[in-house]
């Protein structure tokens, strides 16, 4: 504007001509330069994603994977739009239902099977249908799932199928002595299943500290940064794969010195979304950390703990929450998880799987998806 204006303007140039030109460098001075535009797709081209969705025409998350029958099968929450406010209870994650996904191979064909189970055919549920997973046993497969009852209490619920990919039928009432969210169902070599259970916040599990649901509890954790985080819980199944078999215990994760992690320690303790698998003999608790977005695993000898923590093995996803399951697939490991890529809203969520790496040590390497 500046060279142009301090010409002079001649008698064959017209005021309107003038002042048409003006207009015309002004509206410039408001348009990107080339290299500005040049610039912002390279800052663009430069965000990566490790892996891609698996499905793009539903939102996905949570998944839980498994081997059955030769083929990987996908169990993951079904996210939707549903208009709910959001807050820090979670309720604009408004689930209504499961889909079930499989494929032959990581990187293959991705089939959903359809509707496997909805709120609406669940007897004691009213609403927030969240993160699910799915145990084999004797012919049958079980789908645990994490629903609010009729007075927005958590609970566990079970459904069972003849076949992995459903649909599931609903028991009439709750796992007696279930509660919070996040069921992860284990089976151990000799054949015994353990369920890993819980979450804080949004999750319930601080309001179960006397060992009765305050609804009028914490609404994040113990408040107090210097006691022993909260811990998620385990229960033995029992032999028919419907109740508890025997009390829910503490899953106790442990520091370098031995010591209960602590309630502060939000770059280690357990938040939510649990899962187990066994390498090498040892027993791999991996987690949540929730408000860090952290990824984290320990170890034990026994499925019950204690465990001793051993660091994070994935770096925050794109968006708020991050669950996770692993599984083994043809002599190599995978990291099941979500992000946001698609919609990059934090309730609508997108599937994704990528190769998990062991050490020699007995680490896990990190991921950064």
């Amino acid at each position: 504007m500046k060279s142009i204006t301090n010409k002079k303007v001649s008698g064959a140039v017209t005021v309107a001509s003038a002042v048409v030109m003006l207009l015309n460098l002004a509206a410039c001075k408001d348009t990107p330069s080339e290299k500005t535009e040049e610039k912002t797709t390279e800052v663009k081209a430069t965000k990566r994603y490790l892996s891609t969705p698996l499905v793009k025409d539903i939102f996905t998350a949570d998944p839980s994977a498994h081997v059955f029958e030769g083929k990987i099968y996908i169990y993951p929450s079904h996210d939707i739009e549903a208009g709910t406010p959001e807050n820090d209870n979670g309720d604009h994650f408004d689930m209504k239902d499961y889909h079930i996904l499989s494929m032959d191979s990581v990187g293959g064909k991705v089939t959903d099977h359809g509707v496997a189970l909805a709120v609406k055919d669940i007897p004691w549920a009213k609403r927030q249908l969240w993160a699910p997973d799915v145990a084999f046993k004797n012919g049958t497969y079980y789908l645990y799932f994490p629903v609010k009852d009729k007075n927005d209490v958590f609970k566990i619920g079970v459904a069972t199928s003849k076949s992995p990919a459903g649909p599931f039928k609903a028991e009439p009432k709750p796992i007696d002595g279930s509660f919070s969210i996040d069921p992860a169902v284990f089976t151990d070599d000799n054949g015994d299943a353990y369920m890993y259970f819980g979450g804080i916040w949004g999750g319930q599990l601080q309001r179960w500290v006397t060992g009765s649901y305050n609804a009028d509890g914490s609404k994040t954790d113990l408040e107090d940064n210097s006691k022993p985080a909260l811990s998620c819980k385990v229960a033995k199944m029992s032999k028919d794969m419907l109740q508890f078999d025997g009390p829910v215990k503490d899953v106790v994760i442990l520091d370098e010195n031995g010591k209960p992690l602590l309630t502060g320690d939000h770059d280690r303790r357990f938040f939510e979304g649990s899962w187990m698998h066994k390498f090498n003999g040892k027993y791999y608790f991996t987690y949540s950390t929730g408000d860090t977005h952290l990824l984290a695993y320990a170890t034990s000898n026994s499925p019950y703990g204690p465990f001793n923590y051993k660091g994070t093995f994935m770096s925050p996803v794109e968006g708020w929450t991050t669950h996770h399951s692993i599984i083994e697939f043809k002599n190599k490991w995978y990291l099941f998880y979500h992000d946001t890529e698609i919609s990059g809203k934090t309730h609508l969520r997108n599937v994704k799987v990528t190769e998990l790496k062991h050490t020699t040590d007995g680490g896990i390497e990190l991921i950064k998806p």
